[in-house]
């Protein structure tokens, strides 16, 4: 289906003012509150974002401004970034779990204006930093529950902030359609963080027309319309869910459905039984996980019976068909399960998905598919055409308009992928010399190696400064391995070590709540995740683990090494970007001891620190790590080892 709409609709003010009165009675939103679903009609919708936009006005919001945005995923974010738009201002969308110091870098880079917060907990950060962000003249809050101890004179409601823009409306009604005819294709519209695994991210200016014309064509390989259902839980600032639950729902009025919390995603998306997802890897990978724990705390027959449908599965897929009797006894109730029946299509992006994760969702029947992108070249350019799915590719661009090339290719063709097209961002925020240094003669130089294979399918190896080369001089992807590893169930995060060495080392974190389950049913005592992680018995669990991974490796891609974290990598630590990408860069660095310890033949490292939490309390860890190497460890198969080590409390 090709999107034909009308041209001069190049703005998302415009689209919504379209959609609004052409499309009055049609659902654009849902949204769960207190355990319902409550409807937003197009005509809805339109109406708030108008009150909105003079509401803002009368805050001083205008051409130029910067609007900052932080809280969950809600239809007044989307509404607050469109009244932005309409006023000439920017949005900027900041990750919800944000520390205080990442809100500070970017209000203060940015200049902030207003910032339109959800809750309590996001106006917490904004107050604490008090004078460090004096940019910020008004503070807007959207859930009044616990606000009254606060006296803060930048606070007000958005409540306040929508009957500023009913009495402005009422004394001028036309003022609301001026403003959106006036506002202009080729204007910078959002600012979008990069990932920023390296150091602070880099603020992409993206045009309002730029966002819609690649939206469209988006849609012309993976198209959508009103009857599509869209289930929007990947945080809003990231570029592809701006693309998805902002561009392509102006554009195709696909409805897009908002979740009551985080933790109730999946409940959420089973009740609304979404037509199409897009999901990170890092959710896929989880979602795998989890069905494959829940199966083995379930019945010998359940268990059997998931093995056998498997297999099934897995052997048609590897032929290029659907099993039946896969389907009948296993895949069809799996797929009700986690609200995937009435998926048409579905997709993964950001970073690798590891192949077996792919192909477990493939044999159950869900149309997962990869993109690939950047924030810069405005999210996803390449897609796998229906029926083209291959698991190490990320298929192909999405019309003639893009271009994509590899730059200096070695004997392999291995070389970087290089891309241009019509839609790019127009540089970075305030940062010339990063701008220049990425686009050079109009193409974007994206960091990633990779290759063209034998169809004309973009593979995509990893990012160039992060290809290792042990000391015999063979190349690995540490995110290759590292993905392979993640699709055991046990394994939340794992970090690939071997860069000029002799060997390759894994740093793995558990997944808590899948082993600590483990653990109960096998009526193993712990208390904390450093406990449990520094039994003996999870040394063998993941053991096992490790080497059945090392079956399917070339010899000198095989770990020989590992241990066991004593704490979960976070991105308040600055460990993982707030899109769930390893900053290797930091974690080299901040476990050097550890590292050292690995190559230094040492077997036990002690652990003395101190972990922050998030609301500011301090927890001391007294623990060991033991570093495990599997040449010597074949003993380990056992459910008890030796020599095992025990936090305790300092």
């Amino acid at each position: 289906m090709s999107i034909t709409l009308d041209p001069t609709l190049d703005t998302f003010p415009k689209l919504l003012a379209h959609n609004g009165r052409t499309y009055p009675a049609e659902i654009a939103m849902r949204e769960k509150q207190f355990g319902i679903w409550v409807s937003f009609t197009w005509a809805e919708v339109l109406a708030r974002t108008q009150a909105l936009t003079l509401g803002l006005a009368t805050l001083g919001v205008t051409k130029g401004s910067v609007v900052g945005l932080i809280g969950d995923n809600r239809p007044d974010w989307v509404m607050g970034e469109l009244a932005t738009h309409t006023l000439g201002g920017l949005s900027l969308g900041i990750y919800r779990d944000a520390m205080e110091d990442e809100v500070a870098y970017l209000v203060t880079y940015a200049d902030i204006d207003v910032m339109l917060c959800e809750d309590e907990e996001q106006i917490d950060k904004l107050l604490s930093l008090a004078d460090s962000i004096p940019s910020v003249r008004h503070i807007v809050y959207a859930d009044p529950r616990g606000m009254r101890k606060y006296e803060d004179s930048r606070l007000i409601s958005l409540q306040e902030v929508l009957a500023r823009g009913a009495q402005a409306l009422a004394s001028d009604p036309k003022r609301f359609e001026t403003l959106v005819a006036a506002t202009e294709t080729e204007a910078v519209a959002v600012l979008c963080t990069t990932s920023g695994t390296t150091s602070h991210p880099k603020l992409a200016m993206l045009t309002g027309g730029s966002m819609v014309r690649h939206a469209r064509s988006y849609l012309s390989v993976d198209p959508k319309g009103p009857a599509d259902d869209y289930v929007s839980v990947l945080p809003l600032p990231w570029i592809m869910e701006q693309m998805y639950a902002v561009a392509k729902w102006l554009v195709c009025r696909m409805v897009v459905n908002f979740v009551e919390e985080p933790e109730t995603m999946m409940a959420d998306m089973r009740e609304i039984g979404p037509t199409f997802a897009l999901l990170a890897p890092r959710v896929w990978e989880t979602i795998a996980g989890d069905v494959r724990a829940k199966i083995m705390d379930s019945s010998r027959l359940k268990r059997v019976l998931y093995d056998f449908g498997m297999t099934l599965g897995q052997k048609a897929l590897a032929d290029g068909r659907r099993s039946v009797l896969a389907d009948f006894i296993l895949f069809r109730a799996l797929r009700d399960r986690l609200g995937f029946t009435r998926l048409r299509s579905a997709a993964t992006g950001g970073a690798a998905l590891g192949p077996d994760t792919f192909k477990f969702f493939q044999a159950m029947g869900v149309p997962l598919r990869q993109l690939y992108g950047q924030t810069e070249t405005m999210g996803a350019y390449t897609i796998h055409r229906a029926g083209e799915v291959d698991f190490d590719t990320v298929g192909v661009a999405f019309d003639d308009s893009i271009d994509i090339r590899i730059d200096t290719p070695d004997q392999n063709g291995i070389g970087e992928i290089v891309t241009r097209h019509p839609n790019m961002f127009t540089g970075y925020f305030r940062n010339e010399a990063a701008s220049q240094a990425d686009i050079r003669d109009g193409w974007m130089h994206t960091g990633d190696a990779g290759y063209f294979d034998k169809k004309g399918h973009l593979t995509v190896i990893d990012r160039i400064k992060d290809i290792a080369t042990t000391s015999s001089g063979a190349r690995f992807s540490p995110a290759y391995i590292e993905n392979k590893l993640k699709f055991s169930p046990y394994v939340a995060e794992a970090v690939i070590l071997g860069d000029h060495r002799d060997y390759l080392a894994a740093m793995l974190c558990i997944r808590y709540p899948v082993v600590s389950k483990w653990a109960e049913k096998n009526r193993l005592s712990f208390t904390t995740y450093s406990d449990l992680s520094a039994k003996d018995e999870t040394y063998a669990l993941l053991h096992r683990e490790v080497m059945q991974i090392n079956e399917g490796l070339p010899e000198f891609q095989r770990i020989r090494k590992f241990l066991l974290l004593y704490k979960e990598l976070d991105a308040d630590d600055g460990e993982l970007t707030r899109t769930r990408k390893v900053r290797r860069g930091v974690v080299n660095e901040k476990y050097t001891d550890i590292i050292q310890a690995v190559y230094g033949d040492v077997a036990i490292v002690p652990i003395d620190t101190t972990i922050v939490f998030q609301d500011g309390t301090k927890q001391r860890i007294k623990t060991s790590v033991r570093v495990i190497d599997l040449r010597e460890a074949s003993g380990m198969g056992s459910e008890t080892g030796s020599g095992g080590t025990r936090p305790h409390a300092a």
